[in-house]
This record gives structure tokens, sequence and C-alpha cells, in this order.
């Protein structure tokens, strides 16, 4: 499945196993196509800026990760849908000149406002673990607008209100997760596969 085929904001595919002793299960139809597919703009446009290591004070979960000074400096060399191969040459890392290196452009990236974002992994509050710089902000993406790109509800908590938001913790718990959007998907072409079955007894 594309992601992208149903509303989710990011370049995500997965494999779905469906079966039935009652036959086969379709998926339902997309609901979207590349001229409707959701993007960045869309999912986190709204949210109130925040500098590298900051948090909102009004949703926990809104924080991004710190930046040294060294990577940011990077990130204001960085251009949205850039690699590190636009930046001058002390920016670069050791290992992306030496030849091994330059086939890795995927990471030190930032996303683009009106594209869908990239594959959201455990490690995507990090700048340097990927594209996920913020289109504009010189920071990494905070923890909510990557949930908000997985398609959780905007007031998601992923721990109690008097714990701690670890980023590695909560990070894994939004890169590991199934798109809400698209559980829905499958509960939705599931449900249609029963109907269909009581309608033919």
């Amino acid at each position: 499945m594309n992601c992208l085929d149903y509303g989710i904001p990011q370049s995500r595919k997965r494999l779905v196993l469906f079966a039935s002793i009652f036959g086969k299960i379709n998926l339902i139809a997309p609901t979207h196509n590349p001229d409707t597919y959701q993007t960045v703009r869309q999912t986190i446009e709204n949210l109130e800026p925040l500098s590298a290591g900051q948090a909102s004070p009004i949703d926990h979960l809104h924080r991004s990760s710190k930046l040294s000074a060294l990577n940011l400096r990077r990130i204001r060399a960085s251009k949205p849908g850039g690699t590190w191969r636009d930046w001058p040459q002390d920016l670069m890392a050791k290992c992306h000149i030496k030849k091994s290196g330059k086939t890795y452009p995927a990471v030190y990236g930032r996303m683009e406002w009106d594209k869908p974002s990239p594959t959201i992994t455990t490690q995507c509050f990090g700048f340097g673990n990927g594209r996920f710089g913020h289109p504009e902000q010189d920071r990494a993406i905070s923890l909510r607008e990557a949930a908000l790109l997985q398609t959780f509800p905007p007031t998601y908590q992923f721990v109690a209100p008097d714990e701690p938001v670890l980023f590695s913790l909560v990070g894994r718990l939004i890169g590991n997760a199934v798109p809400v959007k698209l559980g829905q998907v499958i509960a939705h072409s599931i449900l249609n596969h029963i109907d269909l079955i009581k309608e033919s007894l």
C-alpha cells in the first residue's frame, strides 16, 4: 500500500496481507492521487515556531531536539529538498568526503513544504538521521510534527502528563507506528469484506 494514496502526508509503502476463509479481501479504493497528495505544509505549517532545543509551553510534545553549533551551521546551509552536497566543504562530514560516503545523500536534509514528507522513522527527531529538517525553521521536526505526519490526532498523548517526554522513547513510538489513517483504511477494507459476505448469505 502506498500511504500517499490514502491521504497520509508521507512517502511510506507497506505490505499488508489479508486473509479470509470467505474469499479475497479488496482494499478500499484510493482516496487521493498525485494531484491531491497531502503535503508537509498542509499538515504542520500552523504549529507555533520553535528554535532548536525549544519546547512549546502549550503542547509538551511540540519540542525539538538540540543542535550542536556545527549542525546549526549545517541546517542554515541546507535548502528544502537539497542534500549535504549543497554545503561548503568545511561543513561536510568526513564520511561524506570519502568516496564510499558520497552515495548517501538522504541525510541532513530539509523537508519540502509542498511535497509529502519522507518516511517517518524512530529517529525522526534528529536532523542528521534523514530528511527530517524543518522546511523553514533551523531545527529538526518536533515530536508533534512527526506524530501529525503519521496522522495521529493533534492532541494525542504518548506519555502521561506528569511523565518526562524522552525523545528516544516517544520517537520510537511514533516512528514504529502504523499511520493511524492506514489502520483505518485496513479496518474499512475488512468491514467492507464482512458486509459483502453478509449480503451474499
